[in-house]
């Protein structure tokens, strides 16, 4: 009866540790997710930032941000490279 009883509390305890290294597994992987999620933030506030400099007309503004939303971050800064080039053959 004894020893049943002790494999029972050895289980419960065991079961108790499985699940604390769950939660702090899960735990970790949330903080390395909000760490990626502000670096995405950061990004896009910066890119939000180069799309009002560069633009001259607020057409190409909606277009940056339209490219933005549906294509990406990739698409969007080479559409404002684009955009970069055009303004600086315009102006020779």
């Amino acid at each position: 009866m004894t020893l049943t009883l002790n494999n029972r509390s050895q289980n419960k305890e065991s079961s108790l540790t499985q699940a604390l290294r769950q939660i702090q597994q899960l735990n970790s992987k949330i903080q390395e997710l909000e760490q990626q999620h502000q670096d995405y933030v950061q990004k896009q506030q910066n890119l939000i930032a180069a799309i009002a400099e560069i633009c001259i007309s607020p057409i190409q503004e909606v277009q940056a941000l339209r490219i933005l939303i549906y294509r990406g971050e990739a698409a969007c800064r080479q559409y404002l490279r684009s955009v970069l080039v055009k303004q600086s053959q315009a102006s020779k």
